[in-house]
């Protein structure tokens, strides 16, 4: 019989040898099972052609104070207004609060637009059947070009389309974004499709439709309506619509439900629902992103909506009441300037006080000017939707 530490030594040198037994394959599977697998990163392919996003977290990211392009960077700083009922384009110096000009341009112009390049601003003359083109550079309005029903103008996010919203055609008109030349005419059920936002990898938009109360999603590349929905309020009239900073939600402002409805734009499922104020209307998000400008139209009111706490924080009483409509916020982020529609007057708020800095008599029914130049690579259309 072995010692006690001699049998001890025997087994430890037979381990040992067991251990030195071991293949190079069995170690290098050892090795490779010690280290974990990379985490595989989800990249967002974005819209073909369309610049890269700046920030996921932040669609807006662009859009800081003063951030002009170079394109746009000796543009004069302009205010300008259409007058829907005087068939004309007040032109507004935002340092005096006077105006400057007033061009002529067609019948019964909605918006004004920037183009996707930022050279070009487009009068919306919905029924004289035109998109009247501004030199930003000069002011000075040139040749008008034919288009049937423009009551809203938006680009695709990579440039290649302009898209005419045709409101009483019933239709989404593809266009070239230079020429306005039709390339594919997308026919809708809804009535009255009049604004819309892009996601923010650009492959979809959702599309408001003010007469029948809906709500579409279209496929950008392939320009086709992929979704549509009936909002849960009878007599809906839905206007404007923003994305969240994230790029997960969008909001539509609702003048006849008094507030907007909030829908998951991955989903396009059941929305819900935020009141705001009697003829909800515009939004416009501050140069921060952190908060969303709210025109009230029917009480004179602008709420204020906070995207980190999803709420509404304050709203703001215009002195003596007005009708506030579309807009748009100035480069430096400071002054929000509104069209009041019923009531042939511009509004120029402060956005840190709510404080009104001017009340500026216009035409008759002014309605979706476009305060310009603003910060941004490129624009969306509307008013001035910047990424």
């Amino acid at each position: 019989m072995k010692s006690r530490p001699a049998f001890v030594a025997l087994l430890l040198a037979a381990a040992l040898a067991a251990c030195g037994t071991q293949s190079e394959d069995q170690k290098t599977e050892a090795t490779k099972a010690a280290i974990p697998a990379p985490v595989k990163k989800t990249v967002s392919q974005g819209l073909p052609g369309m610049p890269p996003v700046l920030d996921p977290k932040d669609v807006y990211a662009a859009d800081r104070p003063n951030r002009l392009s170079p394109v746009v960077k000796d543009f004069p700083s302009r205010v300008y207004v259409p007058n829907t009922e005087s068939d004309t384009v007040s032109v507004i110096d935002p340092k005096t609060y006077k105006i400057v000009d007033t061009l002529h341009v067609g019948r019964q112009p909605q918006h004004v637009v920037p183009s996707w390049d930022l050279k070009t601003l487009w009068v919306n003359n919905n029924r004289g059947h035109t998109l009247t083109p501004i030199d930003p550079r000069t002011g000075k309005a040139g040749k008008p070009v034919e288009v049937h029903d423009p009551y809203n103008l938006y680009f695709t996010p990579n440039g290649k389309y302009a898209v005419v919203m045709a409101s009483l055609d019933r239709e989404l008109a593809f266009r070239d974004p230079h020429t306005m030349a039709r390339i594919k005419t997308v026919p809708v059920t809804c009535y009255g499709v009049n604004h819309a936002d892009f996601s923010l990898d650009g492959r979809y938009f959702i599309v408001s439709c003010e007469f029948s109360g809906e709500l579409l999603k279209v496929d950008t590349e392939k320009m086709e309506v992929v979704g549509q929905q009936k909002l849960p309020f009878d007599g809906a009239m839905p206007q404007d619509v923003k994305i969240s900073p994230d790029g997960k939600r969008f909001y539509i402002a609702d003048m006849m439900a008094d507030g907007m409805w909030i829908v998951d734009g991955k989903t396009f499922g059941k929305p819900e629902f935020l009141p705001t104020g009697k003829g909800c209307h515009g939004l416009y998000v501050s140069r921060d992103s952190r908060e969303m400008y709210i025109s009230n139209r029917g009480e004179g009111t602008i709420s204020i909506f906070d995207f980190t706490q999803n709420k509404l924080t304050k709203k703001w009483h215009l002195p003596q009441g007005g009708s506030p409509d579309m807009g748009g916020v100035s480069a430096d982020g400071k002054v929000l300037w509104l069209s009041g529609r019923y009531d042939a007057e511009v509004y120029a708020i402060d956005t840190s006080t709510g404080k009104q800095l001017a009340r500026i008599k216009v035409g008759s029914g002014p309605h979706g000017l476009a305060v310009y130049p603003q910060p941004g690579r490129y624009s969306l259309g509307h008013t001035g939707i910047f990424r």
